[in-house]
This record gives C-alpha cells, structure tokens and sequence, in this order.
C-alpha cells in the first residue's frame, strides 16, 4: 500500500502484528468508523490469574462471535487462524519496525504496570514478569517478531487464505492516515 492507495476494508477483519505494535488499540478506532465489534482475542484465551483456557473453547467462541458479518478481531494466536481467517476478508498487518514495536511496549507495559491497569478476567502486568520472567513479553517479541516476518507472507500465499485482502501497515503515521481515510469513506 502506498500513500495514495487506501483499500476498503471488508466486514470480517483481521489485525495482526507484533506483541505491542497496538492490535487493540488500532482494533477499537477501525470498529468505531465502521460500527462494527471487537473481538478481542487475548480477552478471551486469558482467565483469572493468567490461567490459559482450553484452545477448543477459545476457537469455539471465536467461530460463534464470528458468525455474522461486521466484526474487528485482534490477535495472533494462530491456534484459532484454521476458524477465524476463512470468515475473514480482510487482513490488517501493523508491520512496524522493530525498534517502533519495541518503544510502544515498553510505554505500555510501564504505564500498565505503575497505573495497576485491569486487562482482561482481573489479570494485571507485573514488573517482575514483564522483565525477570521467562514468560516475558520483551522475550516473546524478541523470539516471535522475526517469525511473523517470514511466516505472515508464506500464510497470505496458501490456497486458503487468498481469499484475503491484506492491507499491510508499516508505521504508526501509515496506519493513521487509513484509519482518517476509511473514516472518510
């Protein structure tokens, strides 16, 4: 996508990205202009206490919440991709630098962790788990960034999945100008 080509979304869309690139955030803006639902995805694999629910349910509840057309999913988890890409028609990629990703973590996380922000189920970051953990979102981001680069483009050419329209964003000030020009739509 270049700075003149600003392509519709469709009505089942999809935001994927690095762990921190802003999904929810950039999820919760598109489905206010289009007036359609969020769905969001960590919300729904975290229960209390960080406890992981069953992978079944969570592509259970996905398949329902997507049954009908007008939804915004946020999320990677590609345990629930085989149930929520063929509903889908549209792909939003936040593809941000590295160093990009990396700044938009660490404010949040901080921000999240001194102001006790609730996420999802009553769960809150912790300081010591975000940085002294071998669950760490900065190890995650650091192991899985350069994953998602080579497996995102390899997943948007299978048979399956070309079906997609994928809109690509490379960074913050791109992904704005979308979102002001679908707003205008």
């Amino acid at each position: 996508m270049n700075g003149s080509s600003y392509p519709a979304p469709g009505s089942g869309i999809v935001v994927i990205g690095a762990t921190g690139s802003g999904k929810t955030t950039f999820s919760q803006d598109l489905s206010k202009i289009l007036g359609y639902r969020v769905i969001e995805l960590d919300a729904i694999h975290w229960l209390r206490n960080w406890q992981e629910a069953d992978w079944d349910d969570i592509r259970s509840q996905v398949d329902s919440l997507t049954n009908e057309p007008g939804w915004v999913c946020d999320g990677n988890y590609r345990q629930v991709r085989m149930v929520l890409w063929p509903k889908a028609d549209t792909v939003v990629w936040l593809n941000y630098p590295f160093l990009v990703v990396f700044a938009r973590l660490l404010k949040r996380s901080l921000v999240r962790v001194f102001r006790k922000v609730e996420l999802w189920n009553g769960n809150r970051e912790r300081f010591d788990s975000l940085f002294l953990s071998k669950d760490s979102l900065f190890l995650w981001l650091i192991k899985s960034y350069p994953r998602h680069l080579k497996e995102y483009p390899l997943e948007f050419a299978k048979p399956e999945h070309r079906h997609l329209q994928v809109i690509r964003l490379t960074n913050p000030g791109q992904a704005n100008a979308w979102l002001e020009a679908i707003s205008k739509r």
